[in-house]
This record gives structure tokens, sequence and C-alpha cells, in this order.
């Protein structure tokens, strides 16, 4: 299908404005918009714990029951990676260098995931066409789930604010070994062709595949028994892929975002890409530091979609020069106080896509 285009409201100065305010920050503030020290040091924690819980697991046995919550505490370690490394990496704000930006967005494919897959899904996709049906990948888990009213209405959605939570904690087991492999035989995303792959990429997708084959599944299976791998691998996998499912679903299908379509004649939206990415983006539980410590400022969503190739560390600050710009030109700026409303509004969301 042709991707949508958005509109160019001639007089627009929504986005120059914003540009703007958030450079002149940084100009006062003489910072760099990358990631800073607290960054860098977030990182060699998270990476420490991970390596630490792998290594206890599989080389010193443990008891069930301590094996049991360090399975836990991995899968949170992969989810907080993911969040604070490899999302700041994939989008080059990790740090002012290219070369640790690339490493931070090979995380992923330390995680099990492939960087490819990532940057075409997210990157070039997500980004540009939030919320969009038959585009933006986020919202086609069809035909289990109906995430907005242009898609397809089955009798099963009616309970899918049930057993959405079961189908969350299965995210990152379809992603590791059925969505990477779909899209790469396929080449594409959804109907969307993939960015050519060079030999290096192909490479590149193949080894991590097999590095983590090797190291989260053969080596733990020769060491430990199926049984005990098994067990400790569907908690670790199932425990991240829930949390990894319910930061990027609060950001974008609760019930205050948009889901617009564009015009049959002319394939255009009627907004232009910034008032997009605002009315289809829901902050939640902003003033919640440990929340933005651990989610890589994932809770700030709008400040991430406006300015993806700012480092997360910033989003408190700019956030404040955000949504005071979104109040100055009448735009809505959508924000849950607790994360709590915010899970409450995707159920109630979910819950209407369901019936309606």
């Amino acid at each position: 299908m042709a991707t949508p285009k958005f509109a160019n409201v001639k007089g627009s100065q929504f986005h120059q404005e914003l540009k703007r305010r958030v450079q002149q920050y940084f100009q006062d503030k003489k910072k760099p918009m990358s990631g800073n020290a607290t960054l860098y040091t977030k990182a060699i924690i998270l990476f420490l714990i991970y390596f630490a819980l792998y290594v206890h697991l599989v080389f010193f046995t443990p008891p069930t029951w301590l094996a049991i919550l360090e399975c836990i505490l991995m899968g949170g370690a992969t989810a907080a990676i993911g969040f604070n490394v490899m999302h700041d990496g994939s989008h080059g704000s990790f740090s002012k260098s290219k070369m640790a930006n690339k490493l931070a967005a090979f995380s992923a494919n330390i995680l099990g995931a492939s960087g490819i897959m990532w940057n075409n899904k997210h990157n070039i996709i997500h980004h540009t066409y939030t919320n969009i049906d038959g585009v933006d990948d986020d919202i086609e888990i069809k035909p289990l789930l109906r995430m907005c009213s242009t898609q397809k209405k089955r009798w099963i959605h009616q309970f899918q604010h049930i057993y959405v939570w079961f189908l969350y904690t299965l995210l990152l087991l379809v992603w590791l070994f059925v969505s990477d492999y779909t899209k790469y035989f396929r080449q594409k995303i959804g109907d969307l062709p993939l960015k050519k792959m060079s030999a290096w990429d192909h490479f590149a997708f193949w080894f991590a595949k097999v590095m983590y084959l090797f190291m989260m599944i053969i080596i733990p299976i020769y060491l430990l028994g199926f049984v005990s791998w098994l067990v400790g691998f569907l908690v670790m996998t199932m425990f991240s892929g829930f949390v990894l499912s319910i930061v990027f679903q609060l950001a974008h299908t609760v019930e205050v975002t948009e889901f617009p379509t564009p015009a049959e004649e002319t394939n255009k939206l009627e907004a232009e890409w910034a008032i997009h990415q605002v009315q289809t983006t829901a902050n939640f539980a902003t003033r919640n530091k440990l929340y933005t410590w651990l989610l890589g400022g994932l809770n700030f969503q709008i400040e991430h979609h406006l300015f993806p190739k700012i480092s997360h560390v910033h989003y408190p600050a700019i956030s404040k020069i955000i949504k005071q710009t979104c109040q100055e030109f009448g735009i809505p700026y959508h924000e849950y106080p607790k994360m709590r409303q915010a899970i409450a509004s995707h159920t109630n969301y979910l819950r209407k896509m369901g019936k309606e």
C-alpha cells in the first residue's frame, strides 16, 4: 500500500516553534542532546545485573525458589536494557559517539531480537505513521486483538480486554522466534518493504540469532536439563514480554489517543507530522522518578515521539517546554498522572473496541 502523506498546513508554526524552544533550552544549559554519565552508569548497572543473573542461574544452580525469582529479575533486566540502552542507541541519542550508539543499539541482538528489524519497524515506520491502521505494525495484532475502529470486529473481541494480559506475556517469545523471521524472509513489515539489507545486515541477523540460541537455549539445557531450562526461560521471557507490552501500549492505545485515517481521494492526513504525534500519543506517571529511571523515559512518550534523537535523560526538562507550547497552540497534551490510570484507560479502550 502507498504510505499516507502528512498535511502541509500553510502558516503553521507549531513544529518550528517547538524545535526553536527546545534547541534554545540546550543552548542555554550548554548540554548535549545525547546521554550523559548518569545514563552510562545506568547502562553498566543493568548489564552487570543481567549477566550476573545469567551466570548464577546457569552455572551455580540456585534452589528453585531463588531461580524463579532470578528469572523474573532477568526478565525485568531484559526489558530495562531494551528501554534504556537499546532504544536510545537505535535512535542515535545514547551518546555523541556514533560507535557507542551502534553498540547500544546492538544490545537488541544480545537480548535475542534483531536490531535491523527493530530499526525498520520502530524508527522508520512506527515513529512516522503512529497509530495509522494498515501501516503502523504496533497496532497490527490481528485477528486476536482489535486495536482501532477501522479493523474488522470479530466475536472474540468482546473478551479482548480480559485475555489481552496473557497475550502480552507472549510478546517477547513471538518477537524472538516468529516475528523477526517472518519479516526477514518476507522482506516486509506488514505491506511495507524493508530497507534493502546489505551482506553485513544478513550476517548480523543470523549471527545474533545463532549466538542467542547457543547462550540461552543450548548451554542451559546441557547444564540444567530441558525442564529446568524451559520453566526458567518461560518465566523470564513472559515477564519481560508483559512489561514491554504494557509500556508501549499505554503510550498509544488509550481512550485519549487518536487513530487518524488518510482521505481516500488524496491519501493525505489532516494534521502535520508533529501535531499527529501529539494526537496519537500519551504520557503516564511522569512525576514518578522510579518509573522514569526503569522505563528509560518511555513514560514521556510525547517528548520521545517529537524528539526521538534527544536522549530520554532530558525528557523531564523538555516536557515542560512541550506542554506549554501545546497549550499555546491549542493542541491537547495527553497525560495520565498515575500508571494505574493509564492501565485502566487502556482496558476501557480495548473493551470499547470489542463492543463497538
